[in-house]
This record gives structure tokens, C-alpha cells and sequence, in this order.
């Protein structure tokens, strides 16, 4: 058990703070800009920017400049870090409060849909809807498209599924987000700046998200670079799963 004199674990201290608290509850949900959070948490920026540079020095928060306008960057919060760091926090104070994965749910609900959306439909999203439909063992209905599809999936893509993951997707073909006008989707995820920005309206009753992911074609795009992209979206994805657990879609 922890002792008198012992500081309290960084996560503590860092999550302590009201507004510290409230820009990792809204990034817990999204990638963010600065502006988006300063209306978000109704602060002033240079307070919100102090804010998530000490959230940044703890490790708990990363940034990454914009695709779209890289005079603006998107502000993460590494999920895996926080649990991690939760973990600790509970074992420093008592052995008994060592936190463990969280189970899987036996049961989803049923209905659920999302849909993850990138620029080409060729690799981020695409491996994202793989991953998801891999994770939840296809109790979840999910799909992928985007604003100016590719005609085919990028074959690291292909070929990043199979050997790390074990799945297969080489029937799957690039979908314009066009066609899936009159849709409705429970969740609606994008993982590119630039299509954030085109994305259309799915209702009122979609949950949108914003995962900012750079594009691993960008650029040489070998195949280390989509494994680390695949790495990324994995686990995204299987935080994703305990939000999906709990959405209980309406009723049509």
C-alpha cells in the first residue's frame, strides 16, 4: 500500500485538475483542434494550450499537424497510455485495486452501425472496418467509404491484414460515400483531416468521431508504414468496442 509521505502517481496529479479533466473526458471521444477544444470547454486558448502541454509532457496526449491545414494540429489521447497509467495509480495505492483488461461483452447489442470514412477508401478506412468487424466478431454492422475513392484497396493494405491480422480483404473494393445517401449509422468515424471537412450529415441520431491518422501511401508508403498505421487503428478500434457495447441504437 502506498505510504503517507509517497506523491501521488502523475496520472493523478495530471487528472486532478478540473480543466485537465475535461479535455481528457473530450478527447477521450475525438481528435480535436485547439479551437474546437477551447469551445468545447468554454476556456480561453492560451489556458487550454497550457493545459495540453502538460497533458502532453505526461505522455498522455499526443498532437499531429493537420492534412488538411497544417497550420492546425490534432490532439489525441493515447488510450493505451491512460490504462496503463490507471493501472499503476490503482497498485500504488492498494495491490487489491490492480486494474485488469476489460472483459469483452458476451452480448452486443443489437443494430448497432458505424461507418469509417477516409479520402481514397484504400487503406485507413478500409482496414479500420476489417479490424472492427475482426474485433467484434461481426456482431457489429460496419462499413467503410470515401470522398474520392480509389479503385482498389492498396495492396499493403491487402497484404497488412492478412499477415498481422489474419484477415482477409482482397474482395473488398473502394466505396464513394455518396452511395450511402439515406443511411443511418449509429456511429460515424473519420480518419482523415480532409474528409472531416466534406463528410456528409448522417442525422441527428449518428455520434461523430475524428480520428486524425496521417496516410500511409503518403509519401514512399512501404509497408512498415502501413503496419504502424494498422498498429495505430487496432487500437483505436479495440477501445472503440466498449463505447459501441454500451449504444443502444433507437428505436425506427
Amino acid at each position: 500500500m502506498a505510504s503517507s509521505g509517497q506523491a501521488a502517481p502523475s496520472f493523478v496529479r495530471a487528472a486532478a485538475h478540473p480543466l485537465r479533466w475535461r479535455l481528457l473526458t473530450e478527447l477521450a471521444g475525438s481528435d480535436y483542434r485547439v479551437r474546437e477544444l477551447t469551445a468545447r470547454t468554454e476556456q480561453p486558448q492560451n489556458l487550454v494550450s497550457y493545459h495540453l502541454r502538460l497533458l502532453r509532457d505526461d505522455g498522455l496526449v499526443t498532437a499531429r499537424r493537420s492534412t488538411f491545414d497544417a497550420r492546425d494540429s490534432y490532439y489525441h489521447l493515447d488510450l493505451d497510455r491512460c490504462a496503463h497509467a490507471l493501472t499503476t495509480a490503482g497498485a500504488t495505492l492498494h495491490p487489491a485495486l490492480h486494474l485488469g483488461p476489460p472483459a469483452a461483452p458476451s452480448q452486443w447489442p443489437d443494430g448497432v452501425r458505424v461507418l469509417f470514412a477516409c479520402t481514397g477508401n484504400s487503406a485507413r478506412s478500409p482496414i479500420a472496418e476489417a479490424l472492427l468487424r475482426h474485433h467484434s466478431e461481426g456482431r457489429i454492422e460496419v462499413t467503410s467509404a470515401g470522398s474520392n475513392p480509389k479503385p482498389h484497396l492498396h495492396p499493403h493494405a491487402v497484404r497488412v491484414l492478412r499477415e498481422e491480422f489474419g484477415i482477409d480483404v482482397a474482395d473488398l473494393r473502394p466505396r464513394h460515400l455518396d452511395t450511402l445517401a439515406g443511411r443511418r449509422f449509429d456511429h460515424v468515424i473519420t480518419l482523415c483531416d480532409k474528409v472531416r471537412e466534406v463528410c456528409p450529415d448522417f442525422g441527428d441520431d449518428s455520434r461523430p468521431a475524428h480520428w486524425s491518422i496521417p496516410d500511409p501511401a503518403a509519401g514512399r508508403g512501404t509497408y512498415p508504414d502501413f503496419a504502424r498505421i494498422a498498429a495505430e487503428i487496432d487500437t483505436r478500434v479495440r477501445h472503440l468496442l466498449p463505447v459501441l457495447a454500451a449504444t443502444t441504437p433507437p428505436k425506427a
